[in-house]
C-alpha cells in the first residue's frame, strides 16, 4: 500500500462522528490499492451540509439543488484510471513539495449520508462509504453517464466496498 496524504475538512457547525475519518481514509485507501495507482497520492475531502454543498453544485454545475457528494478530479483521462501521462506533465498532476499525485477533491453533503442511510436501508457508515468510494472512481476517471460505463463503475463500486467490508449489512 502506497502512502499518501488525505486532508479532511469539516465546515459544519457539528462534530463529526468518530468514525468518518476511520471510514474516509480507509476507502480511499481502498480505492486506490483497487485501482493499482503505482503512486502515493493526496486526496481533500470536505464533509459540510446540505446548503453549503448546494452552494458549491449551483457555482460548480449550475444545478440548483444540493445532491449528496461531488468530485473534481484533477487528472485529465483519455480512458478511465489510465494514467500514462501523467510522469510527462509531472508539473501538472504532481504537489512539487510532497512528490504526491494530486487525484482531487471530494464534497460530501453529512445531511444527505443520513438521510439516504435511512432511504435505502443501510447505516450512515454504509452510506460514507458508498459515497467516498463513488467519488474516488470519478477522481480515477470514472463515469455513469451512459450504461457501458455506469455498469463498469458500479461493478468497481461494489468490489472495492465488499474488499473493505462495507456491504449493505455494514452497521
Amino acid at each position: 500500500m502506497w502512502a499518501m496524504s488525505i486532508f479532511i475538512d469539516n465546515t459544519t457547525e457539528d462534530d463529526l462522528p468518530d468514525y468518518y475519518e476511520l471510514i474516509i481514509e480507509d476507502v480511499i485507501r481502498g480505492a486506490v490499492d483497487y485501482l493499482n495507482c503505482p503512486y502515493e497520492c493526496e486526496v481533500s475531502v470536505t464533509i459540510t451540509d446540505n446548503d453549503g454543498i448546494h452552494t458549491i453544485n449551483m457555482d460548480e454545475r449550475g444545478v440548483d439543488a444540493p445532491t449528496d457528494v461531488l468530485s473534481f478530479p484533477m487528472l485529465d483521462f483519455d480512458a478511465p484510471n489510465d494514467l500514462s501521462y501523467v510522469e510527462r506533465y509531472p508539473q501538472d498532476y504532481f504537489n512539487p513539495e510532497s512528490g504526491e499525485l494530486l487525484l482531487g477533491d471530494i464534497v460530501i453533503s453529512r445531511e444527505k449520508v443520513d438521510s439516504q442511510s435511512q432511504e435505502y436501508g443501510h447505516s450512515p457508515k454504509r452510506e460514507l462509504a458508498f459515497l467516498v468510494c463513488h467519488s474516488m472512481l470519478h477522481l480515477f476517471g470514472y463515469d455513469h453517464m451512459v450504461d457501458d460505463e455506469r455498469i463498469v463503475m458500479e461493478e468497481l463500486q461494489e468490489n472495492i466496498l465488499t474488499k473493505k467490508g462495507y456491504t449493505r449489512d455494514y452497521v
